[in-house]
């Protein structure tokens, strides 16, 4: 095992990086948040961090950031699928140029671990729901999942010419208290944040696509696992897939008894099936993910309805 005790996260004030922060915090670990709070929020950064407000596209910044850390946890991304259409220069700019910078930055004989939050969108669609594992063609349908897959191969080749051992986490669908409202990314919070607004939730597409929920602490957990394990490239979610259909329905049946969801054409990007095989993560991480949408669903509307009343 390595020893390892200052870490630096990248995206460290957004919804998973925050989460993460607090964490390793509790886990005994110095902590530097870099973040340039486009979508994260400053004052979800634990008191106990030393925080950087600036872009990984800014070397300065990057550079400050890196003093004294020892293991990087790089979060920092555009996370967006459909919005990856109009953005697609802005999104490959951060994820992958950006990406790059902090890499030309890791001082090698200090930083001991990178690991990389990756995604589901690096995989091709799949014609089931079965899951699937790491073998599964790599055929992004979004430039966003063009982006994060070019991102972990630059890592692994820069990292291992290094002498660095690297960790590419690919979160499914992440959920939990803290995720901002957005038009894009995370459907649970969007429904019911607009249900909670007494707006009317749609569905693109049929809403029998399939997703892997995990809760961020889950997430959390298998990002936190990398360090001094198996290096490599690993599903982080649940094996257990839920259509949009039984989304809204459970949402439905909390917030607004009676209705219905809307269904809109399926947008571009989308993958129809994605549910993780996580077997790799299980043997070399020791990855055993514990929580359920039915179990955890209420403390992110309570968190949504927190936000709005204080708004």
């Amino acid at each position: 095992m390595i020893s390892w005790s200052h870490a630096l996260v990248t995206g460290g004030a957004g919804f998973i990086g925050s989460h993460l922060t607090r964490a390793l915090l509790a886990d005994g670990r110095a902590v530097t948040v870099l973040d340039n709070l486009s979508v994260g929020r400053r004052e979800v950064v634990p008191d106990g961090a030393r925080f950087v407000h600036g872009d990984i596209r800014d070397e300065r910044a990057v550079a400050e950031a890196l003093a004294g850390v020892d293991c990087v946890f790089h979060l920092a991304a555009q996370v967006t699928i459909r919005g990856s259409f109009d953005r697609f220069h802005e999104d490959l700019d951060t994820n992958v140029m950006g990406t790059a910078r902090l890499l030309r930055a890791v001082d090698p004989t200090r930083v001991k671990w990178f690991t990389l939050a990756s995604s589901m969108a690096i995989y091709s669609d799949s014609d089931s729901p079965k899951p699937i594992d790491e073998s599964h063609p790599k055929r992004p349908i979004s430039p966003y999942g063009v982006g994060k897959l070019a991102a972990e191969d630059v890592s692994q080749q820069v990292l291992e010419a290094r002498g660095i051992p690297f960790t590419a986490t690919r979160f499914f669908n992440t959920y939990g208290p803290g995720q901002t409202f957005t038009p894009y990314v995370g459907v649970l919070t969007i429904f019911v944040t607009r249900l909670l607004r007494g707006e009317p939730i749609t569905i693109f597409g049929d809403g029998e696509q399939q997703r892997d929920f995990i809760h961020v602490k889950d997430i959390v957990a298998g990002a936190m696992a990398a360090p001094g394990r198996e290096p490599g490239r690993y599903n982080l979610g649940t094996g257990r897939g839920t259509s949009l259909n039984q989304l809204a329905a459970m949402v439905l049946a909390k917030l607004a008894p009676g209705k219905q969801a809307n269904h809109a054409p399926a947008q571009a990007g989308e993958l129809r099936f994605s549910v993780a095989d996580i077997s790799a993560a299980r043997r070399a991480l020791g990855f055993s993910p514990t929580r359920t949408l039915q179990q955890d669903m209420d403390d992110v509307i309570e968190w949504v309805r927190q936000r709005e009343v204080t708004k």
